[in-house]
C-alpha cells in the first residue's frame, strides 16, 4: 500500500472531542481584555497557532493537520470559550471571510521572517506619519506571523520526540525537521520546503474556521522550486508527486472527521500575457497527484487556452474518465476578456485562478469572495400574477398589468425585464445591507491580510481598503434553461402558432397544470434550449446580456463590481421546490435547470448541438464563471472516442464556451450505488462546481445527477 493510502487510513480514524478553535483563541481574548479589537484579533491568532498542540501522522512527509483543533472538554467549558469569542465577533461568507486565494508567490519569495521584516519596515514608515491605526493593524499582522513561527517550532520539537516511536520513520522525521527548520529561519530552499510552507499556511486558515480557501495556481508559484529540486536530483518527479499527494489527501480530513468536504480549488495550466501556454511538468504532476488521491476535496481546475498542448488536455480527460470528475475545464478565451472589463492590471488578470467551485478570482489582490443565488424563473410568477407569488401569495414583485393585455412577444419580454430589474435592485440592496458590518474595523483579519502584500504596505486590513482592488460580489444566475424554454414556449404557442393564450397559460400555472395536461404537453413540445435552435437560443443571449446590464448598474459597499455568474451548485433543486409552475411545462416544485446547462433530458439532438447552444451567449460578460455539466459513458474516455471528445471541447471553447465539467460514471453504477451504498463508499462523482462521494449526497441530488442527459460523440 502506498504511503498516501496509508496516510488516508490514518486520517479516517476520527479524533476525539469537537472541533473548537475558540478554545485556543479564548485564552488570548480573556487575558487581553483591555486591548483594542484589532489588537485582540492579533493576539487571538497568535494563541491559536502558538498554543494549539502539534501533530504528525506516522505517514506524514508534509505536516499540518486539523486534529489539533479537536478538544475533549466539558460542554460548559467549551460554551464559555465560544461565548468569549462571540463577543469579539467574526465575519462570515457574506461579509468576506473566506473563499480567498492567497498570494502564495509573495509568501514563498519572502518566507515568514521576510514577511515580518516587511511588516516592521511598514511600521517604521507609518511611525513617522502619525499612522497609529495602521501601526495597530501591522502589529496584529506581525503577531499572527509570529504565531505561525511558534507553530513551526513546536512541530520541529515533536518530530524530534517521535524519533524511535512505534510506527514512525526516522528518515521521514528528519526530512520534516529539515524543511521546517529552513522555514523557521528564512525562505524555502526547494520544492519540499516550499510546499510545506504553503500547506502550513492553508492549515492555519482552517484553524481560523475559513472555508474554501484556494491553493490557486500551484503549478506556477511552485514551479521554480519544483524545477530546481528535480533538475538537481534532490528529488525525483515521482517523489514530488508523492509529496503533493501527502498534502492533497489531507484535504480529505474535513470529510473524514464528519464535517463535509472542504472545497479547496487548485488551478493549473492557462496562458501568460503573451498568449503562451503556462503548462509545465508540475501541471502534469499535480494532475496525477489529485487523480491518485481520488477524494473529493482537491477541487482541481484546468485553465485551457489556444496555446494549451493537446497532450495536457488529453491527460485532463484521462483523469476525468476515472469518474473523479476533475479537473473542471476553464476557457481563458472567455475568462480573461471577462475580467479585463473591470480595469484590473493585465498581469493580474492573467494570473487569475478560482476559489470555491468555479468562481474567478485574482489571488491576493481583492477581499474574499461572496455570492448569492438569483433565481430568475421566479419572476414568471410575478408577471403572470400581478406581482404576487403563486405559491405563497405574497407581493414580492411589481404589478406589470394583466397578461391578457400583452399583445406581442417584445411587450411580454419588456414586462418580464421590469420584474427582473426590480428583483436585481432588491437583491443588491439586501446584499449591501448584509455585507456592511456595523463596526468593520473591529472585524479585522490580521493573518489573512498578510497574504495580500498591499495590506502590509498600506497598514490596512484586507476588508478595510488594504487590498489592491475593491471587493466583488457574484450574483449566481439560476435557471437559464428554464427561462429560455419558457420564453420560447410562449413565443411559439401564443404568438406564432396562436394555439394558446397568455390567460390560458396563467390559469394553468395557478393550478400547477392540474386538469390541463394537454396544455402542458403543448408547452413541452415547443423548442427547447440545448438543441442548436435559434428560436430558443436567442433567449440565452438575452439572458446573459440583460442580467449583466442590470447588475452593472450597482456597486458593492467599497465600490467594487457585481459580477454575474452561471452556477448554482445544487441550489437549482432547493429553489425549484419554492417556485411555482413555469411556462416551459415544468411543474411546481421540480428542479430548475442547472447553472448554464440545458434542462436535463430536453437536449435531444446530441452533444454537438447542446454545446453549440450553450456557447451562444457572450460569456465575456460573465466574470464570475460558469458551470456546464455534461455526462458521458466511461467508454468515451479511451482510444478514438477520447480524441473525438478532445476535439469537441476545443471547438466548444473556440465558439466561446466558458467552462465544462464531466461525469463519466455509467447510469447503471449510479442506480446500483443508490440501492447498495455500502458497496460504493469511494465512488466520486461530479456534482456541480465540486465533486463528492455519491453515496453521501441527498437523494434529490443523486437523482438530479442520474437525470442528466447521457451524451456521446
Amino acid at each position: 500500500m502506498s504511503i498516501t493510502m496509508l496516510l488516508k487510513k490514518e486520517i479516517e480514524a476520527k479524533p476525539a472531542g469537537v472541533f473548537c478553535p475558540d478554545y485556543f483563541k479564548a485564552r488570548a481574548l480573556n487575558d487581553n481584555s483591555s486591548l483594542s479589537a484589532a489588537e485582540k484579533r492579533g493576539e487571538a491568532c497568535f494563541s491559536l497557532f502558538a498554543f494549539s498542540p502539534a501533530f504528525i501522522y506516522k505517514n506524514d512527509l508534509i505536516v499540518g493537520s486539523r486534529r489539533p483543533m479537536f478538544v475533549d472538554l466539558p460542554d460548559k467549558e467549551l460554551k464559555e470559550c465560544t461565548e468569549i469569542c462571540a463577543e469579539t465577533g467574526e465575519r462570515c461568507f457574506l461579509t468576506n471571510n473566506d473563499h480567498f486565494a492567497p498570494d502564495y508567490a509573495y509568501i514563498l519569495n519572502r518566507g515568514i521572517p521576510g514577511v515580518i521584516e516587511d511588516i516592521d519596515n511598514s511600521i517604521a514608515a507609518y511611525s513617522s506619519q502619525n499612522g497609529e491605526k495602521r501601526i495597530v493593524n501591522l502589529l496584529s499582522m506581525k503577531k499572527a506571523m509570529q504565531g505561525l513561527l511558534r507553530m513551526i517550532g513546536k512541530h520541529i520539537d515533536l518530530a524530534e520526540q517521535l524519533k524511535g516511536a512505534e510506527g514512525y520513520n526516522k528518515s521521514n522525521l528528519d526530512f520534516i525537521i529539515g524543511n521546517l527548520t529552513t522555514l523557521l529561519h528564512g525562505v524555502p530552499d526547494g520544492f519540499a520546503s516550499a510546499l510545506q510552507l504553503v500547506w502550513l499556511c492553508h492549515t492555519c486558515f482552517g484553524y481560523e474556521g475559513r472555508y474554501a480557501m484556494a491553493l490557486g495556481r500551484i503549478d506556477q508559484y511552485l514551479w521554480d522550486f519544483f524545477n530546481k529540486s528535480v533538475s538537481s536530483g534532490e528529488i525525483t518527479e515521482n517523489e514530488a508527486i508523492t509529496l503533493l499527494e501527502n498534502v492533497f489527501i489531507k484535504i480529505y480530513e474535513k470529510r473524514a472527521f464528519g464535517d463535509g468536504d472542504d472545497v479547496v480549488n487548485i488551478c493549473i495550466g492557462g496562458s501568460n500575457e503573451n498568449g503562451e501556454s503556462c503548462v509545465n511538468q508540475l501541471s502534469y504532476s499535480v494532475l496525477k497527484a489529485v487523480k491518485n488521491c481520488n477524494v473529493p476535496g482537491p477541487n482541481l481546475s484546468a485553465r485551457i487556452s489556444d496555446s494549451t498542448p493537446d497532450e495536457f488536455l488529453d491527460e485532463c480527460l484521462v483523469s476525468i474518465g476515472t469518474g473523479l470528475g476533475y479537473p473542471a475545464l476553464m476557457n481563458d478565451g472567455a475568462n480573461i476578456p471577462a475580467l479585463s472589463r473591470y480595469g484590473y492590471d493585465k498581469k493580474d488578470v492573467y494570473n487569475y485562478c478560482m476559489v470555491g467551485c468555479i468562481e474567478n478570482f485574482i489571488p491576493g489582490k481583492q477581499p474574499p469572495w461572496s455570492d448569492g443565488r438569483f433565481d430568475t424563473p421566479r419572476f414568471f410568477e410575478y408577471l403572470f400574477n400581478n406581482g404576487k407569488g403563486i405559491l405563497n401569495g405574497k407581493t414580492s414583485g411589481i404589478d406589470t398589468g394583466n397578461v391578457g393585455e400583452i399583445s406581442s412577444m417584445p411587450d411580454f419580454l419588456k414586462r418580464f425585464e421590469r420584474q427582473i430589474a426590480d428583483g436585481v435592485k432588491k437583491y443588491v440592496d439586501n446584499f449591501n445591507r448584509v455585507n456592511t458590518p456595523e463596526n468593520p474595523e473591529d472585524l479585522t483579519s490580521p493573518f489573512l491580510s498578510c497574504f495580500a502584500k498591499e495590506c502590509i504596505q498600506s497598514g490596512l486590513d484586507i476588508n478595510c481598503g488594504g487590498a489592491k482592488y475593491s471587493s466583488v460580489h457574484g450574483a449566481a444566475l439560476m435557471g437559464v434553461g428554464t427561462v429560455c424554454d419558457a420564453l420560447a414556449a410562449i413565443e411559439k404557442t401564443v404568438y406564432i402558432d396562436r394555439s394558446l393564450t397568455l390567460d390560458e397559460i396563467r390559469e394553468a400555472l395557478l393550478c400547477n397544470f392540474e386538469g390541463k395536461e394537454n396544455l402542458r404537453q403543448t408547452l413541452l413540445n415547443a423548442p427547447k434550449y440545448g438543441n442548436n435552435d435559434d428560436l430558443v437560443d436567442k433567449y440565452s443571449k438575452w439572458f446573459v446580456e440583460f442580467h449583466f446590464k442590470e447588475f452593472s448598474k450597482y456597486k458593492t459597499r467599497d465600490g467594487g463590481p457585481f459580477y454575474i455568474l452561471m452556477a448554482a451548485n445544487t441550489s437549482n433543486i432547493s429553489a425549484g421546490k419554492l417556485i411555482a409552475a413555469t411556462p416551459d411545462g415544468r411543474e411546481a416544485g421540480e428542479p430548475l435547470s442547472d447553472a448554464a446547462s440545458p434542462t436535463y433530458g430536453r437536449d435531444k439532438s446530441g452533444v454537438t448541438a447542446t454545446l453549440q447552444s450553450v456557447a451562444k451567449p457572450d460569456y465575456t460578460l460573465v466574470a464570475g464563471g460558469t458551470v456546464v455539466n455534461q455526462k458521458f459513458l466511461p467508454t468515451m474516455f479511451s482510444g478514438e472516442n477520447r480524441k473525438k471528445l478532445l476535439a469537441l471541447i476545443k471547438v466548444y471553447f473556440k465558439l466561446g464556451g466558458q467552462e465544462i465539467q464531466i461525469n463519466s460514471t455509467s447510469p447503471e453504477i449510479l442506480k446500483d450505488a443508490m440501492n447498495h451504498p455500502e458497496n460504493y463508499k469511494n465512488l466520486v462523482v461530479r456534482v456541480s462546481g465540486f465533486s463528492a462521494f455519491y453515496v453521501t449526497l441527498d437523494r434529490d441530488v443523486q437523482l438530479d445527477i442520474l437525470s442528466r442527459t447521457q451524451q456521446a460523440v
